[in-house]
């Protein structure tokens, strides 16, 4: 749609809504006047920058240098991207649109999670390669609303279905409004789905975003998040993308597929006669060395290493393997369109932004340094690789080990490392200080 039709459209519609992703990969967002779109469309808009100076509760971090009280929180300036202008079809079609933040200089402000992936993915272009990429995400889906699961202190929330039935038609057709509602609505949101099933766990679904450049497809990704919390709510339905909800349950995956192009997007840079090609090599290489280093990216909160443990089919090594889906990285060597590489490290729980922008950056890095895919391709179990790198067990670990990098800042830029090593730390410093329903249970009498 032009630049014109949309202001348009949102001219019909007397609102249009805007939203920018934080840290926390959490759409934060207005409404506003079609008068004052018109102006801001043209100039940008001042957003509070506390958007990024707070975590997922809201509370104020008070150790990053960016924004804090020490700043008085003023506003940042936003630009709104016209590329992005979508309808809410479960919202009286009001149009929609992202924004960007700049600094003083017109810049883009190094810790907006969106313009890091474009810098990264302008850094690509530069080389001669177009990224193209799919996310996938699995959720549980309860019964619940955020009022009774208050009412409940979050305690044993109920599943949407019982029992661990992957690839069910039968739960899905059990739930067939919702379900439905999902895929029509996402593609009128212009988040195609190319696949969605359920898992194996009571009511977790397993969705498939379509493959396009690797900036939509972020974007289609933070918008799945947020857009399906709304469509389900219609549902008296809450989905949840945290990494590890039960023990005794597989975790949320939030696997990222990748592939480099040439700039036109007629050639699959990965392809080689039927073969991996040397960029495909190069490109594993440079994910397999920096992995530990940008693990945080991948799984940002406390609760996604409790994800990543032995036989629950999230990876615990830097391994890589052909259709090894017990691997790090699994490489699939197919047709000419479809060779690509999944990165299955990621948790659901990630901020699609970051996470991709890491992931094409160290791959990237293995390119242009012309990394040699030195590991032999696991066969079998990844998690008895012997001699494999083992990943960081929690997030202080993986935080102070992204502070340490040398890499991290030169291909993802110093301020956006200090300031997300910063806010982890702070993330983790909050689940040191609270005690838990475990440790109630364990100590409260017998010690």
């Amino acid at each position: 749609m032009s630049h014109e039709d949309a202001l348009d459209n949102v001219e019909k519609h007397n609102k249009a809504r805007v939203a920018i992703c934080d840290i926390d990969g959490v759409l934060r967002g207005k409404y506003l006047h079609k008068d004052k779109f018109r102006s801001v469309a043209e100039s940008g808009f001042g957003f509070c920058n506390v958007v990024f100076g707070w975590d997922v509760a809201d509370a104020c971090y008070d150790n990053v240098a960016y924004t804090g009280w020490h700043t008085g929180y003023p506003d940042a300036d936003a630009r709104v991207d016209m590329s992005t202008y979508r309808e809410i079809p479960w919202n009286n079609n009001v149009p929609f649109f992202l924004a960007d933040f700049v600094d003083a200089e017109e810049q883009p402000l190094d810790v907006c999670p969106r313009s890091l992936l474009k810098r990264v993915l302008n850094e690509a272009d530069k080389l001669g390669y177009a990224v193209m990429s799919g996310l996938e995400f699995e959720f549980f889906n309860f019964k619940e609303t955020a009022e009774t699961l208050a009412e409940r202190g979050f305690y044993q929330p109920q599943p949407l279905t019982d029992g661990m039935f992957g690839y069910s038609l039968i739960r899905s057709t059990a739930n067939q409004p919702y379900f439905q509602a999902i895929i029509d609505e996402m593609l009128q949101f212009g988040v195609p789905i190319e696949g969605l099933h359920t898992e194996t766990g009571p009511g977790v679904y397993e969705v498939a975003l379509s493959v396009s450049d690797a900036l939509e497809a972020a974007d289609r990704a933070v918008l799945f998040k947020t857009g399906l919390k709304e469509i389900a709510g219609r549902f008296g339905i809450m989905p949840s993308f945290m990494a590890k909800w039960n023990s005794r349950l597989p975790g949320c995956s939030g696997h990222i597929h990748q592939s480099l192009w040439n700039k036109n997007k007629t050639q699959n840079l990965f392809f080689d006669n039927g073969k991996m090609s040397e960029i495909f090599k190069s490109y594993i290489a440079g994910q397999m060395l920096l992995l530990p280093e940008l693990l945080p990216f991948y799984a940002p909160t406390v609760n996604s290493y409790k994800r990543l443990v032995e036989g629950m089919w999230a990876p615990t090594k830097v391994t890589w393997g052909i259709e090894n889906r017990t691997t790090a990285l699994r490489a699939i060597p197919g047709s000419a369109k479809s060779t690509r590489l999944e990165l299955r490290v990621p948790g659901a729980d990630i901020n699609p932004y970051l996470a991709l922008a890491a992931a094409v950056a160290s791959g990237l890095y293995g390119v242009k340094n012309k990394l040699e895919l030195k590991a032999e391709p696991i066969q079998g179990n990844g998690y008895e690789a012997r001699g494999a790198v083992v990943l960081p067990a929690n997030l202080q670990e993986a935080a102070l080990k992204l502070k340490k990098s040398k890499i991290a800042p030169e291909i993802l830029g110093q301020g956006m490392v200090e300031h997300f090593v910063n806010t982890r730390l702070w993330e983790y410093r909050q689940f040191q200080q609270a005690v838990t329903d475990w440790e109630l249970k364990r100590y409260f009498e017998i010690i």
